[in-house]
């Protein structure tokens, strides 16, 4: 079992930045492939961002790339998602998860975490 923890996200002005930590409780952290999902109101669930067990790989949706950036830090068991150049359409509430090779998709989730851009 895998408890994800997200840190408080907030209210920002647009081509602002945030930063979401997700602090896991596995001691093997390590072996997790994570991603960073947001939802929007009145739109579907969007992978913005994965990161490998090692952290040696990413990948963005066309949506935040080049914005923002994950990275893991495994001696601490957390995940970070960096956000920069916010723009009101990033305004969704952030989750963290951790893939779950036995069935091949996420299936840790974190509390979720609002985040707020402002024009």
């Amino acid at each position: 079992q895998v408890q994800l923890v997200e840190s408080e996200g907030g209210l920002v002005q647009a081509g602002g930045s945030l930063r979401l930590s997700c602090a896991a409780s596995t001691r093997t952290f390590n072996m997790y492939d994570m991603g960073w999902f947001r939802v929007a109101p009145g739109k579907e669930r969007e992978l913005v961002a994965a990161i490998t067990a090692s952290g040696g790989a990413t990948n963005y949706a066309d949506s935040v790339k080049g914005r923002f950036a994950a990275t893991r830090d495994n001696a601490k068991n957390t995940v970070y998602l960096q956000m920069n150049s916010l723009k009101p359409e990033d305004t969704a509430v952030y989750y963290c998860a951790a893939w779950e090779v036995t069935i091949r998709g996420y299936y840790y989730w974190g509390q979720g975490t609002q985040v707020t851009v402002s024009l």
